[in-house]
């Protein structure tokens, strides 16, 4: 699933799950949620490793020498949010050579005291040399990242290669259209965020370079008032003329998810607006806290704002796009509740309230 889609996010946000933990579930079902756990981060031998993509990413382990322009941009930029001092680098670098892994705890802890991003010297020292390949995270504990030396937990063959900038950008153009099927040169900048650190590949001339010598193929994609550019994967093509058809999940999405990673794409493929309201003032909120879209049938139909209390879901805010939306919504609903270990569902408010009956006949019918 990790190679499918090329990248999962991180957040710290919990609300029925962690949200990589609800990408693996969107698309696998109600898979145990230790398995996931340790398919991202095994403790043994190591399947992938975190770094900077969309955002903070989970990320195939053989595609580390493709973030190698990443690396170097963001070396060669000095300094991501803090300034960083050289001599806490050697200190923690040190420390991993003689202590072995270690997290931001073990080294002296990651808070120096203040708000949010006030780091300690320790944890700035530590997140500047994974930035920088210095060090590599392929496993957490507890949710705290676990820092290691790259030549410990990177295999040799992959630690060795060092792929020019253009190769990178391939890299990351070839994985995006292996993930949408197909990407205009928008789609292909936010995937990756291929102009992070200063790098300025994002240039039509530079992504159409990187498609070709990705083995892409050049389309037309029709949008509602004019024509735009893009590729497509080959491979996707090849199903498509085949007669291939989706094999489609009636499952809640994550709003971190990487099918609505990019909100202009989203309204544009699914005709469906979605805003991030977790960091709005509750009085401004319209949807929710951390709205989850509802996909069935290769659409998004629907939204609801989950919580939980013990062993009920509770469904504070659910939207449905359209009567029909009501049994989809239960089935995801009942699903998502058996897997985070609930054993009923309770709706608070339905919007338009009129479904309200509809919704609750149909979960009944589910024994929810």
């Amino acid at each position: 699933m990790l190679r499918r889609v090329g990248a999962v996010q991180l957040d710290t946000i919990s609300v029925l799950a962690r949200s990589h933990e609800l990408v693996a579930y969107a698309r696998l079902g109600a898979i145990g949620r230790a398995r996931i756990e340790e398919a991202y981060w095994h403790p043994v031998r190591p399947t992938a490793f975190e770094y900077w993509a969309h955002a903070a990413c989970v990320l195939p382990l053989e595609s580390w020498p493709y973030y190698s322009a990443r690396r170097r941009g963001i070396l060669a930029q000095g300094q991501r949010w803090h300034k960083v001092s050289q001599q806490a680098c050697d200190e923690v670098l040190g420390r991993l050579r003689d202590e072995g892994p270690l997290t931001a705890t073990q080294l002296g802890g990651a808070k120096a005291g203040g708000p949010w991003w006030d780091w300690s010297d320790v944890k700035i020292a530590a997140e500047w040399l994974l930035d920088t390949g210095q060090a590599a995270c392929v496993r957490r504990v507890g949710w705290r990242r676990v820092y290691d030396l790259p030549e410990r937990v990177i295999p040799g063959p992959l630690l060795d290669q060092q792929p020019t900038d253009a190769e990178c950008l391939a890299h990351m153009v070839g994985v995006t259209a292996a993930a949408l099927g197909v990407a205009t040169h928008a789609d292909f900048r936010d995937y990756h965020r291929i102009d992070w650190f200063g790098l300025k590949q994002g240039t039509p001339s530079a992504i159409d370079a990187a498609a070709e010598a990705a083995g892409l193929t050049p389309v037309t994609i029709a949008a509602k008032t004019r024509q735009l550019p893009g590729w497509a994967d080959p491979a996707a093509l090849a199903w498509l003329a085949a007669g291939g058809r989706g094999t489609h999940r009636t499952t809640l999405v994550s709003p971190f998810d990487s099918l609505i990673w990019d909100r202009k794409r989203t309204t544009r493929m699914f005709g469906f607006e979605h805003v991030l309201e977790a960091y709005l003032p509750k009085e401004k909120r319209v949807h929710g806290y951390f709205t989850m879209p509802l996909l069935a049938g290769g659409q998004l139909i629907g939204r609801v704002d989950p919580g939980r209390s013990g062993k009920t879901l509770i469904a504070k805010h659910v939207v449905l796009d359209k009567p029909s939306a009501a049994r989809p919504m239960a089935r995801a609903l009942t699903e998502a509740a058996t897997w985070v270990g609930c054993d009923n569902v309770v709706v608070e408010r339905v919007t338009p309230a009129h479904l309200a009956d509809r919704l609750a006949t149909e979960l009944t019918a589910l024994g929810s």
